[in-house]
């Protein structure tokens, strides 16, 4: 029974890394072909998506990488298993996407005050190829039950918004001649680029300087560990994330006087199911006998 449900869940895990991998291969190749096609058409709309595509290649290509190291087993050197990873790649790709969208705009904000006529035929076949293919790829991903495939999922529809957008400005620009409508799209696209990844990267950042993931789990932790007639008072109390996802746990328990070797047993058995609901990945509980030095501070001096 153990080696069938084993062999379900590796089998779940190659589907969902074929997916991911589809995804990955589809939106490289268009962002090239983006980037190439922006420039032969003068466009900054177009490379403006190109950039935000570069930064869906990156998401996608570390889901990948990650999707195939999350099997692999906490080892002497990563004792807490290969998840913190992600927010590397996080990293890296809010730095691309940020350097990007910088020369987006130093590109198309000039062309506000003297706009230049993009190739119009060239617009709209490479956004209704950019719909087909990013349409597909979501598509691809939407059979997925994996955080990551619907996380991927939204970042690939949003990219299709982005083509209806290029296309529907293409089509005005076949009638109308108004080459403003193309900085003004370029430069749309990149706050909405920018408003993500800033949010994102603040996130990111705070997470590896180990700040706490959420203020509010950290008092309702300290409740339940308070909330015991044999624990006198708490210190050395973390919780730090590896992830954004799986958080991580730490505490030292100052018992009470004349607290008996059962009760302590009783009150391991309470926390554990106190502290269930938080789902997290490792806890360490230190218990200290009343007066008892605490070792960490002994370590101090």
């Amino acid at each position: 029974m153990h080696s069938s449900h084993h062999h379900s869940h590796a089998h779940s895990s190659d589907a969902a890394s074929n997916r991911i991998g589809w995804a990955f291969l589809l939106n490289v190749v268009f962002t090239l072909i983006e980037f190439i096609g922006g420039w032969l058409t003068n466009s900054t709309a177009i490379m403006a998506d190109a950039v935000h595509d570069l930064g869906d290649s990156l998401s996608i290509g570390t889901a990948w990488g990650l999707n195939k190291l999350s099997d692999r087993q906490a080892n002497n050197r990563f004792s807490y298993g290969y998840k913190r990873f992600s927010l590397l790649g996080a990293l890296v790709n809010g730095v691309v996407l940020l350097t990007g969208s910088a020369w987006i705009l130093y590109e198309a904000i000039p062309r506000l005050a003297a706009p230049e006529m993009p190739q119009v035929e060239g617009m709209l076949l490479l956004s209704i190829f950019g719909i087909a293919v990013n349409g597909f790829a979501a598509y691809k991903l939407s059979g997925g039950s994996t955080l990551n495939e619907k996380v991927l999922n939204w970042h690939l529809l949003e990219d299709v918004l982005g083509w209806v957008a290029v296309l529907i400005v293409s089509v005005v620009l076949m009638f109308k001649p108004w080459a403003i409508l193309d900085p003004i799209l370029s430069i749309g696209f990149t706050f909405f680029i920018l408003f993500n990844v800033m949010r994102n990267l603040k996130q990111t950042i705070l997470l590896f300087l180990q700040a706490t993931p959420d203020k509010n789990q950290m008092d309702d932790v300290r409740k339940i560990l308070l909330d015991s007639d044999e624990i006198n008072a708490i210190h050395h109390f973390h919780i730090w994330s590896l992830d954004g996802e799986h958080n991580v746990m730490t505490v030292h328990l100052e018992l009470q006087q004349d607290v008996t070797l059962s009760q302590v047993t009783m009150l391991k058995e309470k926390l554990r199911e106190g502290l269930a609901r938080f789902d997290f990945i490792h806890t360490t509980i230190e218990i200290e006998f009343a007066n008892e030095p605490c070792r960490d501070e002994l370590d101090k001096h």
